[in-house]
């Protein structure tokens, strides 16, 4: 007698072609742009939108935008939702954040009171693409929400017990900070240990409640396998910032508390993203 079929394993929500489109944009955005933003920083020279009292904090959005390009570029190889989630909805928060900042700070655009061929052209660059990129966003979430539900593939690999206490509490000093930098920059921009503008406030802000976002929905998904692109992104942020910070070390009054809990904050995504990702690769359990 012929065998009865059997029922194949839950496999999840399979990702969307507009999701896995708009990661690989967005990384592909974020290394050129990234790139400029932090190359241009080390050197000295300001470059961004709207007019900065210093370097210092364009190089750290360009540091971030670089740092989590590969994270977002592993999204478009991925074939499941579920293993691609946690960093997507980070991404959604920055791209609708940013986006929500500039036209916030619209006024003080170097295309709306003007300023250098440059600067202008790259401002508006910025508001253009961004405002694109937003709109994409919200367009392929919907999508991708409203397909068809399925049961989620079982977990292969969950967090270890010890590393989710830290990683509540680094996920939610980033989501805290982040928070207060947006919506109240002009109170919380005088805890940054460098000179900030309001603009500056909120798009560090808006980074910062990302990574908080990104380390709260690795430990709501508490499984490694789930989080592989939100691990590569950790660790490349961490580093890319780190770099920036040491180049404008001057600039940084390291003697202040916020400067310490900096330090500790990137110190802490350098190893939740260097450790899980160790733990992964020496998993003995199939990893698709």
């Amino acid at each position: 007698m012929p065998e009865a079929p059997t029922t194949p394993a839950p496999d999840g929500r399979p990702l969307t072609a507009g999701v896995a489109v708009l990661a690989t944009a967005v990384a592909v955005i974020s290394v050129l742009v990234g790139g400029l933003l932090a190359a241009v920083s080390l050197t000295g020279h300001v470059l961004g939108a709207w007019p900065s009292p210093g370097s210092l904090s364009p190089g750290l959005v360009g540091a971030a935008m670089l740092g989590t390009s590969p994270g977002l570029f592993a999204v478009g190889r991925a074939a499941r939702w579920q293993d691609v989630r946690t960093l997507v909805y980070a991404l959604g928060v920055v791209l609708v954040g940013l986006f929500a900042v500039t036209l916030l700070n619209a006024g003080r655009l170097y295309v709306a009171h003007g300023g250098g061929i440059v600067a202008v052209l790259f401002s508006l660059g910025w508001l253009f693409v961004l405002g694109m990129l937003c709109v994409a966003a919200l367009a392929t979430l919907t999508w991708q929400h409203l397909g068809a539900a399925r049961p989620a593939r079982p977990r292969v690999l969950p967090l270890p017990a010890w590393s989710k206490p830290p990683l509540a509490v680094l996920g939610s000093a980033w989501l805290g900070i982040g928070t207060g930098l947006l919506l109240r920059p002009g109170f919380w921009a005088a805890f940054v240990p460098w000179d900030v503008a309001r603009p500056d406030a909120q798009a560090l802000g808006v980074w910062a409640l990302a990574l908080g976002t990104g380390v709260l929905g690795a430990l709501a998904e508490d499984d490694l396998a789930r989080t592989r692109p939100a691990l590569l992104a950790l660790p490349g942020t961490a580093l890319a910032a780190t770099l920036v910070l040491a180049v404008h070390a001057r600039d940084v009054d390291w003697s202040s508390g916020p400067a310490l809990s900096l330090v500790c904050m990137l110190a802490g995504l350098a190893c939740a993203g260097a450790s899980g990702l160790v733990l992964l690769s020496r998993s003995p359990a199939p990893v698709q």
